[in-house]
């Protein structure tokens, strides 16, 4: 602390403040200016709200009325040892103070009052990049370290009850050490309550999102005073109602994304039609190609583009309004889980090709396919009842030979969760076993640790059937296999982490459930403040689409900023959904909305801003907001050992090239594709049944859980056997 901190703080009011005084703050009316000192004299030269300050003291409950008024107060000295944990103790003195206004009315009253002593903010200071994201109403926040290297905040609102929050953590930390200021965690934010209706849960949020920006803000200004060169920004694609605006080589495949080439799709839509053929492609294909599928839609529209498990039910409906054959987009369990389906639906029939004649792999399936994983089931063997719960993302073969030894069902990382729960609600004392995804599995299990935390309603909200209790019993029987992980989730590692913490905390973060556990834990945090998603590509394309719809309903410029936690390809959807919004915008409102989608890629694995030899790589202008936008590397899309990615090489097999020529070749030199074909698989299981069939249980006992929320009778008597103790499938 400087030497300034110790100097004693003497009142100018009487005995008795004004009618503007609290219990929180005691001032007299001359002072007030004194207490939100903040643009009457230069920033650099304004007073901590600490040095106004006649008395800090909190009431017994009840004490106080609806109204602020006159309350006593005496000289308070202030120590070098007390004045470094003023924050707490204003925080502190805060929370008492809302919580003894016992009635909702007041507190907001309350609130209301410490909104009328926030000063306005010149207009100035009322830029996009001094604009908070995440709140309900619009907030800007201004920042600066004075001479005594103390923060000083600023902070305004077209909401009333949003400026009273803004007041509220202002007056707590303006004048604070860097170091105080970071220390306060949004978690020490929960005790307050203002009373108000729990559908007003976002501009709750303010609280925890205008803290967030403060320490953005603080966490810069030591960086610069130090001298430290800043974080150069992640790559990243910002989207309008005109166009969009990227920077570097992933803006080449953007361009042939939103302007492919007509004659490639007319080439392929006629080649469709022709011969019915369907499409069905995952999130993660390369851009060109989703671009070229996404304008053919418009001709035919057996084309559809999501995550794996819908891929599957989307083949059924195409083979039912009368294709002939199904072409897949994906990794090789992919196409396996089409042809069987479509067999389980009565579609065999129905020809189902891969987009190439090499295998096309995946790690994480891999990683399940092995001697050790079949070891990993073997425990659940010997530990009854046990339930074998893996991610779709794995092979036919696979789930067969875990369905024999263990009963199992699949999920995806959008319902394990609930598949979790709802399996121990329904049978006491089940052991659940977990994998491949050894992330994914960590992640589960810190997401069930922090329910611990939680209140008993709370938890009931997530399931109805469960507690603290019955989480904490759930935690000693989850089991997750520790060695498979997804090569592209694996390399969001501790620098994109750390650079993600520095300069996009305050940004909606969205993370895959598959991320390492760094990146979930952000993505988990900002979630708690409604600023974040964890959860499938599914989950993370309609986060986004809910944001911007927001943002497009209260009709005022706004610039909302994305991380996106999960592999590159998926902004191609993203792209799509977010300009048809914007598209809507056009006609009906002057408001200027722009998207940011970040990609967080290691800073050796991205193209530079400004090369002599590209001097088209500048940064874009957005309003008064600098976006230095980077998609990609220098030679292309790729990946860094350091963490980030920006694309699957498997997904990549998958081409417009090869689509075209399966297309072309059907179906009189279908002997030529024997190769591309994803045939049935002929083995048996160890107890002689088809793959096929004893794979697609455990897909089957999923989809009677999405639709009916709880497990199959089959699939319990599967785990508890005819008396009750568990046997492996028979």
């Amino acid at each position: 602390m400087n030497s300034s901190a110790s100097i004693a703080m003497k009142p100018s009011c009487s005995s008795t403040c004004s009618s503007t005084c609290s219990s929180l703050f005691c001032i007299s009316r001359t002072q007030r200016s004194l207490f939100f000192n903040i643009h009457k004299t230069p920033r650099t030269h304004s007073k901590s709200f600490f040095k106004s300050l006649k008395c800090i003291q909190s009431p017994p409950p009840g004490s106080l009325p609806s109204k602020p008024t006159s309350l006593s107060c005496s000289a308070v000295t202030l120590s070098p040892s007390q004045t470094a944990h003023l924050p707490p103790r204003k925080l502190s003195a805060l929370v008492s103070e809302f919580q003894s206004l016992l009635q909702p009315l007041d507190r907001v009253k309350r609130l209301l009052h410490y909104a009328s002593l926030l000063p306005p903010l010149p207009a100035s200071s009322r830029t996009d990049s001094n604009r908070v994201m995440g709140c309900t109403a619009r907030v800007w926040l201004d920042a600066q370290m004075d001479s005594e290297g103390k923060m000083r905040f600023w902070a305004a609102s077209d909401s009333e009850i949003t400026k009273g929050f803004c007041a509220c953590l202002v007056s707590v930390l303006d004048g604070a050490a860097p170091e105080e200021v970071l220390g306060l965690k949004t978690e020490d934010l929960a005790a307050l309550n203002v009373g108000l209706p729990g559908g007003e849960r976002s501009r709750v949020n303010t609280w925890y999102n205008v803290l967030v920006s403060m320490q953005k803000r603080t966490r810069a200004l030591v960086a610069q005073k130090e001298g430290k060169a800043p974080f150069e920004p992640f790559p990243s694609l910002v989207i309008t109602a005109e166009g969009f605006q990227p920077k570097g080589s992933y803006a080449e495949a953007q361009a042939r994304y939103l302007f492919p080439d007509e004659l490639k799709v007319k080439e392929l839509v006629n080649v469709l039609k022709e011969k019915k053929i369907g499409v069905v492609a995952h999130f993660y294909m390369d851009p060109q190609v989703q671009g070229i599928l996404t304008a053919a839609q418009k001709e035919w529209p057996h084309i559809h583009i999501s995550d794996s498990l819908v891929m599957a039910d989307a083949a059924v409906k195409m083979a039912k309004a009368g294709c002939k054959f199904i072409t897949v987009l994906g990794v090789d369990f992919m196409s396996e889980n089409v042809r069987a389906i479509l067999d389980q639906a009565g579609f065999g029939e129905v020809a189902v090709y891969r987009m190439s004649n090499e295998r096309i792999g995946c790690s994480l399936a891999d990683a399940a396919a092995t001697p050790d994983y079949m070891n990993y089931l073997e425990s659940a063997c010997n530990s009854l009842p046990s339930l074998h719960v893996i991610y779709i993302n794995t092979s036919l073969e696979t789930k067969a030979y875990s369905h024999e030894l263990v009963p199992t069902i699949t999920c995806t990382s959008s319902n394990v969760v609930q598949t979790i729960l709802q399996a121990c609600a329904q049978i006491p004392d089940l052991n659940i076993w977990y994998g491949p995804d050894s992330y994914m599995g960590a992640n589960i299990k810190e997401l069930f640790q922090q329910m611990t935390l939680m209140s008993d309603e709370e938890i009931a909200e997530i399931h109805p059937e469960h507690n603290r209790d019955s989480i904490q019993s759930l935690l000693t029987r989850l089991h997750y296999y520790e060695d498979g992980t997804c090569i592209v989730h694996h390399l969001f590692g501790h620098e994109v982490v750390q650079k993600i913490n520095e300069m996009y905390c305050d940004a909606f973060l969205t993370a895959h459930f598959e991320v390492p556990g760094e990146m979930f834990s952000l993505a988990m945090e900002a979630k708690r403040r409604g600023m974040g998603v964890v959860g499938s590509t599914q989950n993370i394309l309609d986060f986004i689409i809910q944001r911007v719809q927001e943002a497009l309903d209260r009709n005022v410029d706004d610039h909302l900023q994305f991380v996106l936690g999960t592999e590159t390809g998926m902004v191609t959807s993203i792209v799509a959904a977010v300009r048809s919004l914007l598209d809507s915008l056009k006609s009906t409102s002057s408001a200027k909305i722009n998207v940011e989608i970040v990609f967080p890629v290691s800073s050796d694995a991205m193209t530079k801003t400004s090369t002599s030899s590209s001097p088209v790589l500048q940064s874009v202008k957005m309003g008064d907001v600098i976006l230095p936008v980077v998609p990609g590397v220098a030679s292309g899309e790729g990946c860094s050992i350091h963490g980030g990615c920006a694309s699957c090489p498997y997904m990549k097999m998958n081409s417009l090239t090869s689509l075209l020529k399966i297309c072309h070749h059907l179906p009189d030199e279908r002997s030529n594709l024997k190769a591309f074909e994803a045939e049935r698989f002929k083995l048996q299981t160890p107890q002689g049944k088809s793959i096929a069939d004893v794979g697609c249980e455990p897909i089957l006992h999923m989809r009677h859980f999405q639709a009916k929320k709880e497990l199959p009778e089959k699939l319990i008597y599967q785990v508890l056997g005819p008396h009750g103790k568990g046997k492996p499938v028979s």
